[in-house]
């Protein structure tokens, strides 16, 4: 079982990588993807009408996307998982996510480092994105699991390895976009720039940097709820959802939790076959740093 935690954040992106398939598939006979037909289409698979749904297919470069919102700054998320079968047992990630404001090739972009911290130094992961300040579009995407690097340049036509970085294990890779799509590690920030409002409903495409396809995800604004956070504080925020099936047919579904104030996302919560659950919860606080090193208790003194 415990193979089974540390196996599931590299299992789950093989679950995106269906979808993208199957997004491809229907972007590529409807003409590339146009946003009527899309639309319509989803609208159709729903049993609704289309003038009833508000769908709303986000492009690169439409600059909807809220951009000014996003702040520079830390953010801390508690990751962690549950099974039915291990009811009296949790496996945690901490997740750091530092924005800052920078300039890539005279071009103001956003700087987005991410570190992820589990139970061993094999869960750790480490992650620099670059997007444009004015619509969100990717740049540059780096990442290294298991001391590996990865590294990519962006751009609306698709997605290369970074020949010029040292070390880099996938310098030979190339991936053509039929259209641009936005980068999916940066999610958490994506939804905190939607134009959400009730009963909107948003197609948007997303990117795992060295799949295969983009893969266009429908999130719908169900409602509202007040959600406590930590601190005591009540905070009224919008409900986000997406649902879809993994390659085995089952159903899973994630809900998202954004403040209506200030865009905030304070929680996740996500179903997956099985009964194996997942969140993230912001946290209240956030240390300015980790300690890079602490002193074995022989070496500390009493004061």
């Amino acid at each position: 079982m415990q193979m089974f935690w540390q196996a599931f954040p590299l299992v789950y992106p093989a679950y995106r990588r269906l979808q993208s398939l199957i997004s491809y598939l229907v972007s590529y006979l409807l003409g590339g993807g146009s946003r009527l037909p899309l639309a319509a289409l989803l609208a159709v698979l729903s049993g609704q009408p289309v003038a009833a749904q508000h769908t709303d297919t986000l492009r690169v470069g439409d600059r909807r996307l809220q951009t000014a919102r996003l702040k520079p700054g830390t953010r801390q998320y508690l990751v962690y998982f549950q099974s039915p079968a291990k009811p009296k047992m949790l496996s945690f990630w901490l997740w750091r996510r530092e924005v800052q404001v920078a300039r890539h090739q005279d071009t103001p972009v956003f700087r987005i480092a991410q570190h992820w911290y589990g139970a061993d130094s094999s869960s750790y992961r480490e992650v620099t994105s670059l997007v444009r300040a004015t619509d969100f579009a990717p740049l540059y995407h780096a990442e290294t699991i298991n001391g590996q690097l990865k590294a990519y340049t962006w751009n609306a036509t698709g997605i290369a390895g970074a020949d010029t970085v040292a070390g880099n294990q996938v310098k030979a890779f190339q991936q053509v976009f039929q259209q641009p799509a936005f980068n999916w590690n940066l999610d958490i920030e994506t939804f905190e720039l939607l134009p959400l409002a009730a009963g909107k409903r948003f197609v948007i495409p997303f990117y795992d940097a060295g799949s295969k396809l983009p893969t266009y995800v429908l999130y719908t604004v169900t409602g509202t709820e007040v959600l406590t956070v930590p601190g005591g504080k009540s905070v009224a925020c919008w409900k986000l959802v997406t649902e879809g099936l993994t390659p085995a047919k089952a159903p899973f579904k994630q809900t998202f939790w954004i403040s209506q104030r200030g865009h905030e996302f304070l929680k996740e919560e996500d179903q997956y076959p099985g009964g194996l659950s997942r969140y993230k919860i912001k946290t209240s606080t956030v240390p300015e740093a980790f300690p890079q090193r602490v002193a074995s208790p022989a070496k500390l003194q009493a004061r």
